[in-house]
């Protein structure tokens, strides 16, 4: 299965490249999880903010085929346990061959790109910085991955 985390930014802090690379690079060669980043608009005090955003959401749309399976980080979407999370990958593995999780910039995702997601998923009702819910993924998925093979890395 091929997972694509397609996110709006740049040029992180190494807290951030450290961290994401961390737990992407434990996923077994049939399980990877790739990083596409999408060029963050420039913003000023003036910034047509909804304008920002529909310009990176076309970005972002241009990286996904209609083949994708695509999943919408929104605070509206449904919070998954792990245990959760683990089904959500069986079935994935099961059923679609190629997911895509897309991560807005500051102002969120497009319409258009809550209009092409398949399903969408809330991390928590809290607002996190875009760059930590990259983290925040990859150990997640990893964590639930651990969990669909028995491996000791999940303690319930």
């Amino acid at each position: 299965m091929q997972l694509r985390l397609i996110t709006v930014g740049q040029k992180m802090p190494a807290w951030v490249e450290a961290g994401y690379h961390e737990y992407a690079k434990r996923f077994p060669r049939d399980f990877k999880l790739e990083l596409v980043e999408v060029t963050a608009a420039k913003r000023s005090k003036n910034s047509d903010l909804e304008k920002i955003k529909q310009q990176e959401g076309k970005a972002i749309l241009d990286k996904i085929s209609s083949s994708d399976w695509v999943v919408a980080l929104d605070v509206l979407g449904k919070s998954w346990s792990t245990p959760d999370l683990a089904k959500q990958i069986e079935h994935w593995q099961q059923h679609h061959p190629s997911i895509v999780l897309l991560v807005g910039g500051p102002e969120g995702l497009s319409s258009e790109c809550l209009q092409r997601a398949n399903q969408k998923w809330s991390l928590s009702a809290l607002t996190f910085p875009h760059p930590l819910v990259r983290v925040v993924i990859a150990e997640s998925l990893y964590r639930a991955w651990s969990v669909t093979v028995n491996h000791p890395y999940h303690r319930e």
